[in-house]
């Protein structure tokens, strides 16, 4: 979901590392006493002695339990927008290793419908979002030309909404070509968009596979209009990063109180 490429993750082990290192330097050499002299290694020393319990505690949090993310584009549309702020539980799928992300404790896997958050496969230094449609063991087909979905042969019903009426990137006078529906993935069901004309079938080269352990199938809820596991292929569990639980603000839609609507939403 970003195309910054600064690995805040592997900075804040390292971070931890070295200033662990200055906690326990600090603790053999000066006893708990004042130092005294203040040159300059004493004074690394003393700055890693002070911040070290606050970059573990980052550390823990971030890699453990919950990462804040932002929306950058409108592949997820229209159940999340540019500028959405969202809050990711990491939690939900295990407990990893950082750096490594190694699974150490097993908690939950993906269901038909999580919306999840990845490390992009090609590359893997990127952040992408989309929802899981098809888990381990699923035949899955996309029908490029119906847009619908088949898992096991059977087609994922659909509901046509109408013409979408909420915010868009593009220009606005594209809104009567983008078509809302529900897909029911699970019985809650979930919105969808599809552009009336659009076929992007030359695209796609996973159209029709079975999932094997270990990996799921994605896309994107702006159907036509995001790249994903149609494009792409699956994603492994190993590049899990956690399931998107609710928008905690948004910053981007002009009229602000529309925005604001937005906050404590939650994401389905």
């Amino acid at each position: 979901m970003s195309d910054v490429h600064f690995d805040f993750e592997a900075f804040l082990a390292i971070a931890s590392l070295v200033t662990f290192i200055c906690w326990i330097t600090a603790k053999i050499k000066f006893q708990g006493k004042e130092p005294d002299n203040q040159g300059f290694m004493t004074s690394v020393i003393a700055f890693g002695y002070s911040f070290f319990p606050v970059f573990i505690f980052v550390l823990v949090v971030r890699t453990f339990v919950f990462e804040p993310f932002r929306i950058p584009s409108g592949s997820m549309m229209p159940t999340l927008l540019t500028g959405d702020f969202i809050y990711v539980n990491k939690f939900s799928y295990g407990l990893k290793m950082p750096v490594f992300h190694n699974t150490l404790i097993e908690v939950g896997h993906p269901e038909r419908g999580d919306v999840v958050v990845f490390r992009y496969p090609p590359n893997p230094k990127d952040d992408y979002i989309k929802r899981v449609i098809a888990v381990p063991g699923d035949q899955v087909f996309y029908d490029a030309k119906r847009k619908m979905v088949y898992l096991n042969g059977e087609p994922v019903k659909q509901d046509v909404d109408g013409q979408y009426e909420g915010f868009l990137d593009s220009n606005p006078s594209d809104r009567r070509m983008n078509i809302q529906k529900t897909e029911y993935l699970t019985d809650e069901g979930h919105k969808l968009l599809t552009v009336n004309g659009a076929n992007q079938q030359k695209n796609f080269k996973y159209t029709s596979l079975k999932v094997p352990e270990g990996h799921y199938f994605v896309m994107g809820d702006n159907r036509d209009n995001s790249s994903d596991s149609r494009v792409w292929g699956l994603v492994p569990e190993r590049n899990l990063v956690g399931e998107a639980k609710f928008i905690w603000m948004h910053w981007r839609i002009p009229h602000f109180w529309e925005g604001l609507k937005r906050i404590g939403t939650r994401i389905k």
